[in-house]
């Protein structure tokens, strides 16, 4: 390791010592984010910041006005109901068939504190339809958070890494677990975090059959709604629309983020959609844990109430807001985010240009899209070792190790932090790595 390094190395060596962190490559997003404010706080220099997926642009102002407007009327003194106010229940389902082409009942649309209330309260809930059902498959890589609620829970989880069983390879891989009848639901995310690959209607198709086959529930993350942008899926009721493993099952849940998509991250304001069959569905094993056996109501007046009896009032405007401009074709929130592809795409090309590769390069046969994440690695280094060492060359980011993927060598970047203004000293940065690293 040179000590010719953009940041102050004894500095640097003496916070990731003082972390207590048993090691860089297995730490958390959070973790890693503690660590570098104390390297900043130390050195007084800025990082780039890579290792949080949290957007990067302003909140949209149609929500702001609306959220401040109902303020203004009160409704901070007022509970909401628990399954969510009509308004906003009324556009979640107008949003789902606009721009996904999908039919769903109002009364299984509901807000949830985010979308990482919603992947607890889906685990809580349909992981217990089956009393002789283990848990979730994962088909990774995956948001690491979602194996630690799993652990809370104390429910179990297995995973495979889909990039080698990409078409038709996946039917067979992903039977081979499903026919073992240990799992009560399935979850990934599309566009995924953190390899941003996207499943083709093939794969959905094969996801949704099995499904069907063997009677397990689908939680699709759609965290980044609409934002493979290789195709516009902006317009209302036109398509091209989000793929959706909805086109091929009943059972399913999906979980729409305004996080990435509206940059309304900070309310905590998100999306539960339940299909009509699902949300009707009994399962007496529930009744273990909850008064009634049917899904919806178990969700809803069982595991919603418990965790927070609804969600945040005011926000549930602005995001009633948001999505009634979205349907009437009045705010084409696509348009915003794209911002987040453009810099990927200079991102990647510093990276490649100082002896970096891309670890998840492809979909299939094509070029993997410019997006919120990409995925990176370094000759000679694992992904563990590659992260600590540019800690000292002021970039922070997360392995792959955590994500349930089976590239060790490769680390996570999320470009929505890293401002324009910080493009040169990235590339300087990422060059005097380059130049303390001679590639062989």
């Amino acid at each position: 390791m040179k000590k010719d390094t953009p940041l102050d190395y004894d500095v640097v060596k003496q916070k990731i010592a003082e972390s207590g962190l048993p090691g860089i490559g297995q730490a958390s997003i959070r973790e890693i984010k503690k660590l570098i404010d104390q390297i900043e706080s130390a050195t007084n220099e800025k990082f780039v910041r890579m290792e949080m997926g949290i957007p990067g642009l302003p909140p949209i102002k149609i929500g702001v006005e609306a959220q401040k407007n109902a303020l203004d009327k009160g409704v901070a003194a007022i509970y909401p109901d628990i399954f969510g106010i009509a308004p906003l229940k009324k556009e979640m389902a107008r949003f789902v068939k606009n721009f996904m082409n999908i039919n769903v009942s109002e009364e299984g649309c509901i807000p949830t504190v985010g979308s990482m209330q919603g992947s607890f309260a889906a685990f809580m809930t349909l992981n217990r339809m089956y009393k002789e059902r283990e848990g979730t498959l994962f088909i990774d890589p995956g948001f690491p958070v979602h194996r630690q609620q799993l652990r809370v829970l104390g429910q179990g989880w297995d995973s495979f890494d889909v990039y080698g069983y990409r078409g038709q390879k996946l039917r067979d891989k992903l039977e081979s677990y499903l026919k073992t009848g240990r799992f009560c639901s399935i979850l990934y995310s599309n566009p995924n975090n953190p390899s941003w690959i996207c499943f083709t209607e093939e794969e959905l198709q094969i996801i949704g059959d099995l499904a069907n086959k063997y009677n397990v529930i689908v939680i699709e993350d759609l965290a980044y709604f609409g934002m493979d942008f290789r195709k516009d899926y902006s317009k209302p009721g036109e398509p091209p629309y989000q793929p959706s493993v909805a086109n091929y099952t009943d059972n399913f849940v999906l979980l729409i983020s305004s996080s990435k998509a509206f940059s309304y991250a900070g309310e905590r304001i998100g999306m539960m959609i339940i299909s009509d069959k699902l949300f009707k569905t009994k399962a007496p094993d529930l009744l273990r844990f909850y008064r009634s056996d049917i899904v919806g109501v178990a969700m809803i007046f069982g595991t919603m109430y418990t965790l927070s009896s609804g969600t945040n009032h005011s926000s549930q405007y602005a995001l009633a807001a948001i999505l009634k401009a979205a349907n009437d074709g009045e705010f084409n929130f696509l348009e915003v985010v794209k911002e987040y592809g453009e810099k990927a795409k200079i991102m990647k090309k510093m990276f490649i240009d100082n002896g970096f590769k891309i670890v998840y390069d492809t979909d299939i046969d094509q070029p993997i899209a410019d997006g919120f994440y990409f995925t990176f690695s370094y000759p000679g280094f694992t992904g563990a070792e590659l992260l600590e060492e540019l800690i000292y060359y002021g970039i922070s980011a997360i392995t792959l190790d955590i994500t349930g993927s089976d590239r060790h060598e490769g680390i996570r970047a999320c470009v929505s932090l890293v401002q324009r203004s910080q493009f040169p000293e990235l590339e300087q940065r990422l060059r005097k790595f380059n130049e303390n690293h001679k590639i062989d």
